[in-house]
């Protein structure tokens, strides 16, 4: 995939991924495309693993999974910044 897409999978992930999981979480433009992209690693990792298949494009499969990769991130960050506090 070229870098702009990559960009605009990850703002449309982060987005969503931040819509059904409300809270205080880092904030901005910048950061949700950053939880997006890796959101979007995240669950090809994950999905390529469990043989699902992987994030190949803007489409609904590799949206959902980069979602679903974006909401694990934000539950891991969510889970480190509790511990630490």
């Amino acid at each position: 995939m070229s870098w702009i897409i990559w960009i605009v999978l990850g703002l449309v992930a982060g987005l969503i991924a931040k819509m059904l999981m409300p809270g205080r979480d880092p904030g901005g433009f910048i950061v949700t495309i950053i939880i997006g992209i890796v959101g979007a690693l995240i669950g090809g990792f994950i999905s390529t693993r469990l043989g699902f298949g992987d994030v190949t494009g803007f489409n609904l499969p590799s949206i959902i999974i980069a979602v679903l990769g974006s909401i694990v991130l934000l539950i891991i960050y969510r889970f480190v910044k509790r511990r630490s506090s």
